[in-house]
């Protein structure tokens, strides 16, 4: 069977035999690409649905699910340009069929027809993985209206559809805000700025054919300013730009991206959608299909770990106040000061700063050193790989394991790291298909994911081009994203609804990733993925010791920032009436601050205007993942920490690799994420792990 859809001029959005077709696809492309899919999968969803058609998993599969995943994987190829080469054309293209989309599957999910189908499925005739999917769907039903009748389905039809226009917009706006400032200043005003940052500033002007530095809030840039540039002047019109994004407070034209309206409208109805499916408020919804039970008792939880780091967050704001004084001089800091006092601080406290490590991190050294840890625990072999991609600096990899019969492919990925004008910022993984055993043809489809990140890219001196350096934050957030990435690719379900991160709790979603973390920062690892940009020598150990001494340096600070920003997006979505306003939601922001917050930002401090994680990013009324999660991964590294002392070796123990593997990333969600962890740690979760290993214990 030939798995493309002809057309009289190719397509390559429907051209699905193999990995997507990304340096073809074209704005142009768009429209006609969807709407072909859409139709197909529309006339799939009638026939289904048809009275004399037997509620069957396989017929059901075979004839439905087969066009639907076409069209996922066509419309998840748009999207994931959109996110990393967006362009005027391709956001028009792609705005003009996102509410056809949305449309599409709220209306799917919404079908009782197709509901009364699944109820009408017999439970004793599915597989374990199949009733695992069964069990999901039938809760995707309820939570996607279809009880729901007349005026209200309509309702909540349009609800979704005007929730992914305005979260599209949302996170359009927080681009174009963060994309919109420059500022070009002369070298003296850099002093204390690291000299990689400073070529790279100098070339960003030289390519806008002006002199000096051309400064902007991506990371790479907006960051190492903060935390080094001795300039307070500077660095407080780079905190006010960045604090002021996409907001009323922003400065001169970019007021224009201001995101309040759009807050307040999308909490609206979300509200609204949770009444009408008969909750309290949306977190009600949110926590539905996740591990936690209750709004109440992630509050309760956060409001437990905000208790436990408070007297470490208040005795790292002490160190910095007396510090700024008698060092620095600084006897008022402001919240632009903050990131360099830390920085001076640490220097002065452990004889160690984040540049004397940066130029150790080589990124191919680094990924050399990652996928030998990935190689030697899990069992596989990670190779270069060819791939049609949407940018020079993307790279394609192959995962493959031995077998018996021979060599196997187990997955693969891209790996896009640089950060560029038209990228969105943060670092995600994202499935491009996922392990499937095809319903028609039979054969088994290996997954593939998406690993992108904003890092510096390398620079030019001298006329010769340096590989690119990470900090060690930098190499964090890669051994995060990867850890998703194994989660997907590593999987041995065969279900599509049930593989890899797919059916995975929400707040649970983020274990492998944190879980990959913890490996940054063992010796026996880090020695082998460090080598000197410019003499090629190791990470040296006594530098290595000053960094593993800072580790849980403002840990307390940090663990109260994530605890803030947790408690601000659950409390936001659980009012009895949810805020109207942009200066309602910071006003609940400010009460959040006053029960949780050791530091206080300045009035015009606008975070939640940019805050994607919950308005465009699936983490509504779930941002709290993350510190659940966090349990989780602490107490599953910790297994490795006791194998490495049982066994007088490193942490790098393969037979419990092996066990892991097996019983979390290879399970994907065809189970619940507690029995996961049950199955590998023999014991329900404990927080101890964690709060050792942040030296809160």
């Amino acid at each position: 069977m030939n798995d493309s859809i002809t057309l009289a001029a190719p397509q390559p959005l429907l051209d699905f035999s193999d990995l997507p077709l990304f340096d073809a696809i074209t704005p142009a492309m768009v429209a006609p690409a969807i709407d072909e899919l859409l139709a197909a999968t529309s006339e799939a969803l009638e026939t289904v649905t048809a009275a004399d058609f037997s509620a069957d998993w396989s017929r059901m599969s075979c004839t439905l699910d087969v066009p639907a995943e076409r069209l996922s994987r066509a419309w998840g190829a748009v999207s994931h340009l959109n996110s990393v080469a967006d362009t005027p054309a391709l956001r028009a293209a792609y705005n003009e069929a996102l509410p056809k989309v949305t449309e599409f599957w709220t209306r799917l999910g919404a079908d009782e027809r197709l509901y009364a189908k699944y109820k009408a499925m017999s439970p004793a005739s599915l597989t374990p993985e199949q009733a695992q999917a069964h069990k999901n769907a039938m809760l995707g039903f309820v939570l996607g209206g279809a009880d729901l009748q007349g005026e209200a389905k309509t309702r909540f039809a349009w609800l979704q559809e005007r929730q992914a226009e305005l979260g599209q917009k949302f996170s359009e706006n927080a681009l174009d805000a963060t994309d919109a400032f420059a500022l070009y200043v002369p070298t003296e005003e850099l002093a204390g700025v690291p000299d990689d940052v400073q070529h790279a500033t100098a070339a960003a002007a030289l390519a806008d054919q002006k002199t000096g530095h051309k400064l902007t809030l991506k990371m790479p840039c907006y960051l190492p300013v903060m935390q080094f540039a001795h300039s307070s002047t500077l660095r407080e019109k780079l905190y006010h730009a960045y604090a002021t994004r996409a907001s009323d407070q922003a400065e001169g034209d970019a007021v224009k991206f201001d995101n309040a309206a759009i807050m307040a409208e999308l909490l609206a109805l979300r509200f609204e959608e949770a009444q009408l499916l008969g909750y309290r408020h949306f977190a009600d919804v949110s926590l539905v299909p996740k591990m936690a039970e209750t709004p109440e008792q992630v509050v309760a939880f956060l409001r437990d770990l905000a208790y436990k780091a408070r007297p470490y967050a208040e005795q790292d704001l002490s160190d910095l106040r007396a510090f700024a004084a008698s060092e620095l001089g600084l006897t008022d800091p402001q919240a632009w000061d903050w990131p360099y006092i830390g920085e001076k601080l640490k220097e002065a406290r452990y004889a160690f700063s984040e540049q004397e490590v940066k130029p150790y991190f080589t990124a191919p050294k680094v990924l050399a050193g990652l996928f030998q840890i990935v190689e030697t625990l899990f069992e596989v072999a990670i190779r270069p790989d060819t791939a049609p991609v949407w940018h020079p600096g993307v790279a394609f990899y192959r995962i493959e394991r031995s077998t018996p019969q021979g060599t196997q492919l187990v997955g693969q990925f891209y790996l896009d790291p640089a950060a560029r004008t038209g990228k969105r910022g943060g670092a995600w993984m994202d499935d491009v298909r996922t392990r499937w055993l095809r319903p028609d043809t039979g054969a088994l489809q290996t997954p593939v994911a998406h690993l992108v990140c904003n890092f510096a890219d390398g620079v030019e001196i001298n006329g010769v081009k340096k590989p690119p350096l990470l900090t060690h934050d930098d190499v964090i957030t890669l051994f995060h994203e990867f850890g998703h990435g194994l989660h997907h690719l590593l999987t041995q379900v065969n279900e599509r609804d049930v593989s890899g991160i797919s059916g995975v709790e929400w707040d649970a979603v983020e274990l492998p990733s944190q879980f990959m973390e913890n490996f940054c920062w063992e010796w026996d690892v880090l020695k082998h993925m460090t080598a000197h940009v410019d003499t090629g020598e190791p990470l040296p150990r006594a530098l290595f010791d000053k960094m593993l001494a800072a580790k849980n340096y403002q840990s307390g600070l940090q663990t109260l920032r994530q605890v803030e920003f947790s408690l601000f997006d659950m409390l936001l979505h659980s009012q009895p009436q949810p805020p109207t306003s942009g200066a309602a939601i910071l006003a609940l922001q400010q009460q959040v601050r006053d029960q949780v917050a050791v530091l206080q930002p300045p009035a015009y401090s606008r975070t939640p205007h940019t805050f994607s994680h919950i308005f465009a990013g699936g983490y509504s009324a779930g941002y709290y993942s993350y510190k659940w999660a966090e349990v989780l991964s602490a107490d599953a590294y910790a297994a490795f920490e006791e194998a490495g002392e049982a066994n007088g070796q490193n942490i790098l123990d393969v037979p419990t690799g092996r066990r892991y593997r097996q019983t979390i990333l290879e399970v994907g969600g065809s189970r619940p994420a507690m029995e996961s962890f049950k199955a590998f740690r023999g014991r329900e979760p404990n927080i101890e792990a964690l709060l050792r290993h942040q030296g809160m214990a």
